[in-house]
């Protein structure tokens, strides 16, 4: 290759790697910033609504062990429905084959917990965020929402629901033993705001 246009090639990308860190560092500004004050952490401030959203994950990490994330979430819905802050709990998860099934196993962890079953609606359809978000105005007719997840994630919840008309605000569960600064913004939650901002702009000019 030319060695002109090597030094050019080589400046092009370093110019593309400055541009996408400034595009990730705005768009997790926005969706840190616009949601904040809508994340609560204690339960006696938080509003009541009539349905929660309990947002799925992996009962289990990539070792075998209990997720402690799942089982904060677990933690926090059943504290929100035996206090009243919400009559339904919608668990909305991801469903691809019968040998995995979160939805299903939030309902078996929140009976274990206490809470009934006709407390509960399953959500088999939840493959993503933003289709949990989505899916509880479509599906369910829900105006107002609490989201329960961990803080992390809470903040590009709530984004996405109130970008798509979801009046949302999100319940923070606990990740027991792990709340070092690795896991207020785990790097995939970064990059996964980054793709929210542009999911939102996407379906709105599909929408339009």
């Amino acid at each position: 290759m030319n060695p002109r246009l090597k030094r050019r090639v080589r400046r092009l990308a370093g110019w593309g790697v400055v541009a996408f860190c400034v595009l990730l560092l705005l768009a997790n500004r926005w969706v840190i910033n616009s949601t904040d004050s809508q994340l609560y952490k204690e339960s006696s401030l938080l509003p009541e609504n009539e349905a929660a959203i309990v947002l799925g994950c992996s009962p289990f990490v990539a070792t075998g062990k209990p997720s402690p994330q799942f089982r904060g979430r677990m933690l926090a819905a059943a504290e929100l429905y035996k206090l009243g802050k919400a009559k339904r709990l919608i668990l909305s998860g991801a469903n691809p084959d019968q040998r995995y099934n979160e939805p299903k196993k939030m309902r078996e962890a929140l009976l274990e917990l206490g809470v009934p079953s006709e407390a509960m609606v399953l959500d088999f359809a939840g493959d993503s965020t933003y289709e949990s978000v989505t899916r509880a105005q479509v599906v369910f007719g829900l105006s107002r929402v609490t989201i329960v997840t961990q803080k992390y994630h809470a903040y590009r919840a709530i984004f996405l629901a109130r970008k798509t008309g979801l009046k949302a605000v999100a319940y923070q569960a606990p990740i027991e033993g792990l709340e070092g600064p690795g896991f207020r913004h785990p790097p995939r939650e970064v990059l996964a705001r980054l793709l929210a901002v542009f999911d939102v702009a996407v379906h709105r000019i599909v929408g339009d």
